[in-house]
């Protein structure tokens, strides 16, 4: 079983090459894409253990996997790295990531079908073995991890107060040096 969705040979060919690295550095990988076109990205998606990650840090890992990217020199043509925090409505890429946060709504596609369909939106209700659980209209349905494409989180209010709260609960965010929230509602302002 793979313990990362990264389904194109080339996305684990360099997380092999750079995992190390990052690990070395504290942090955990927690997506790599290599997307093709006229101007190749590499985009890197890392935190610290505890989900966090500042701007200074992805300049850091940025020169680290640089550095070793120009080593062992993998992807042929020239290309732009991309280094970044998963953000809040993040990528799944882990199993773990599915028992981290459960209870959330996320968007899963699978690489074949699955009963006719291969997108599926719900609640994630964590892991059971290799299985991705996931509520969704019909009830709760086991996907088993290898078969995943793709999963992401899915923006809601929940998230957001829920990711927020727990920056304020850790002191990284100070409510004061921010303004006053407006909300819009049909055509009215609250603050």
């Amino acid at each position: 079983m793979a313990d990362m969705i990264a389904k194109a040979a080339m996305d684990r060919r360099i997380r092999e090459i750079i995992e190390p690295t990052i690990e070395g550095m504290g942090f955990e990988l927690v997506r790599i894409r290599l997307q093709g076109g006229n101007n190749p990205i590499l985009q890197i998606m890392a935190q610290k253990p505890d989900g966090t990650i500042e701007v200074d840090d992805c300049a850091d890992i940025s020169n680290a996997v640089s550095a070793v990217m120009d080593v062992e020199d993998p992807i042929l043509d020239a290309y732009t790295l991309e280094v970044s925090s998963p953000g809040i409505d993040r990528p799944l890429t882990r199993l773990k990531d599915f028992d981290l946060w459960k209870g959330y709504v996320a968007k899963i596609e699978t690489e074949e079908l699955i009963d006719g369909r291969r997108r599926f939106k719900g609640v994630i209700e964590g892991t059971e073995n290799d299985e991705v659980l996931i509520e969704i209209d019909e009830g709760t349905i086991g996907l088993k991890f290898d078969w995943l494409a793709d999963a992401k989180l899915i923006l809601t209010d929940d998230l957001i107060r829920d990711v927020l709260k727990g920056r304020k609960d850790s002191g990284q965010v100070d409510e004061k040096q921010f303004d006053a929230v407006e909300r819009i509602v049909e055509g009215t302002e609250e603050s």
